[in-house]
């Protein structure tokens, strides 16, 4: 099996669905240390939007699927490292990287050479506004955004979000659907600045399908690319390898 693309065998009731999503005590991406709660990381179907009738993106944190893979995610700043970029050049490294645009701009021509080395470019909105209670409006201008920023400048049309700081509500999916996301990616494992995995629930080991969040806090040259590199040791030595997170959402 390659894909994990496996469902439950029933999706929640809306009724129940959307107002779980609206509780969810998510934390800042800046500081990767929250948790989805387990109901919207075991989400396998899309939510129902029940005011017009339509299908959301789902909210994981976690792929099912039996295949031995578990997926590396990054946001703004670790493309400041010049020797993370290498690490992923040399190892060829499927990781997703989660993009704001007034971040990450400048060095747009950098992460352009990443995408033959096996590196993902997905959306995390123009401005890094927190998105959670914001108007329609305005959800919808930073992610369709950033989805046309990373168009023009890179020829993809990003299907995963990350909300800012993790944290969104039911409009964020509705204004995602209409942009053309099909997942909001959140973390089950985070690697922190020291080098630790921490969960944000389960048992504390990784486990197959599991996404990992690097917390690029403090992306020295030294600093990241070494966590990178000792956790990527941590992921062979338990059995598993990284997979590419678009092919399996």
């Amino acid at each position: 099996m390659r894909r994990g693309r496996s469902r439950p065998a029933g999706a929640a009731p809306a009724a129940l669905l959307l107002p779980l999503l609206l509780l969810l005590p998510l934390t800042a991406c800046d500081r990767l240390a929250a948790a989805p709660t387990e109901h919207a990381a075991a989400a396998g179907d899309p939510a129902q939007d029940a005011d017009r009738g339509r299908r959301l993106p789902p909210v994981v944190d976690h792929v099912r699927t039996d295949d031995p893979v578990v997926f590396l995610t990054y946001d703004d700043s670790a493309e400041r490292d010049p020797a993370f970029t290498g690490l992923i050049r040399e190892r060829r490294l499927p990781v997703t990287l989660f993009l704001t645009d007034t971040v990450a701009g400048p060095a747009y021509g950098d992460l352009a050479g990443l995408r033959p080395f096996g590196a993902s470019l997905q959306n995390h909105t123009l401005d890094h506004r927190s998105l959670r209670g914001l108007p329609y409006a305005g959800q919808r201008a930073e992610i369709c955004g950033q989805q046309t920023k990373l168009r023009s400048r890179f020829g993809v049309r990003a299907r995963l979000f990350r909300p800012p700081h993790g944290t969104y509500d039911t409009t964020t999916l509705r204004a995602a659907a209409d942009c053309g996301i099909t997942a909001l990616v959140l973390w089950r494992a985070t690697l922190d600045a020291a080098g630790d995995l921490t969960y944000t629930r389960g048992d504390h080991r990784l486990h197959p399908g599991d996404i990992i969040a690097v917390d690029p806090d403090h992306p020295t040259a030294t600093n990241l690319t070494a966590r990178t590199e000792r956790l990527l040791e941590t992921i062979e030595e338990q059995g598993l390898r990284v997979g590419d997170l678009e092919e399996y959402l």
